[in-house]
């Protein structure tokens, strides 16, 4: 493939996870700049090419060929059975970084217990294929139609129950709506068009893209510390000093002295610093981290 024919088509998610996939680009090390009406952002990798598409469709488009590769649900991947290639998980959300939650759930004052209390009843839901799927797998015959849109406020109304997708449910809490169980637990993915796979440039492109997109998760919350201290203080230190691995130690010009470094979870350096201070740590700083590659 020439360098002119070099470009890999990326399809991002247009909606919620937009500015967190964005950001996460960003602290990857790819720099993606997006106004509110334009669905085709500037990327500052010219051997990328971006649009923006929701991500509810991204599986299909990806299957098809349109993108090379694309950021999607794994809910959306199933609902729409997407034959994709999958190449890695991605574990963040708007709101945090852990999974989502697709649950059912009904009025509190609904005399509905459990998933079978709703044999004959109908359910709303934007996850209609899948919400089939699960229904009959529970051998619960229901009506599951497709709700476009305000679906919390239609449960015990227009509908007997939804299934809703959540990241804390607060907002179930504060439509008056009971969990009765999790229907689907669902992550982020980075996923190819698997012919575009198969092509070796596009494939290392890919695989690039993911190992910077997940040393930028892995970073989130870690901080790194550089400190100098008398080598006979080193066992003080270390006693302190959690670590993903050991230390990286080096000699400091000055006889005796050494330099320590490594990296630590953010939220606890503010209690460490004092107490490394006490132990003989001098010229302590703490550093941002944009990557951390295990």
């Amino acid at each position: 493939m020439s360098s002119s024919n070099r470009i890999l088509k990326l399809g991002l998610p247009k909606g919620s996870l937009q500015e967190s996939t964005i950001e996460l680009f960003r602290r990857a090390g790819i720099r993606i700049g997006a106004s509110d009406r334009s669905y085709f952002p500037f990327c500052d990798d010219e051997e990328i090419e971006v649009m923006l598409i929701r991500s509810q469709e991204m599986g299909k488009y990806v299957q098809d060929g349109l993108f090379d590769a694309g950021i999607t649900g794994h809910d959306w991947i199933l609902e729409t059975s997407a034959n994709v290639r999958e190449i890695c998980e991605l574990v963040y959300g708007k709101s945090g970084f852990k999974p989502v939650r697709w649950v059912l759930a009904v009025p509190e004052a609904s005399n509905v217990r459990t998933i079978r209390d709703l044999e004959g009843k109908t359910i709303a839901t934007e996850l209609v294929n899948y919400v089939k799927k699960y229904f009959k797998k529970n051998k619960v015959k229901a009506q599951i139609e497709y709700s476009w849109g305000a679906t919390e406020a239609k449960a015990g109304i227009l509908v007997d129950a939804i299934v809703e997708l959540t990241e804390t449910g607060r907002s179930l809490k504060a439509n008056q709506l009971r969990i009765i169980e999790d229907v689907l637990s669902s992550t982020t993915r980075f996923i190819a068009n698997k012919q575009s796979w198969n092509d070796a440039w596009k494939r290392e492109k890919m695989e690039n893209i993911a190992i910077l997109l997940k040393g930028a998760l892995a970073a989130e919350g870690m901080v790194g510390l550089k400190m100098n201290l008398k080598q006979s203080n080193l066992e003080k230190v270390m006693n302190i000093l959690p670590s993903l691995k050991r230390p990286t130690i080096s000699p400091l010009a000055l006889e005796g002295w050494i330099a320590l470094e490594v990296v630590v979870e953010e939220k606890i350096v503010k209690r460490m610093i004092p107490d490394l201070k006490r132990a003989g740590a001098e010229g302590i700083i703490e550093y941002p981290l944009n990557k951390l590659i295990a």
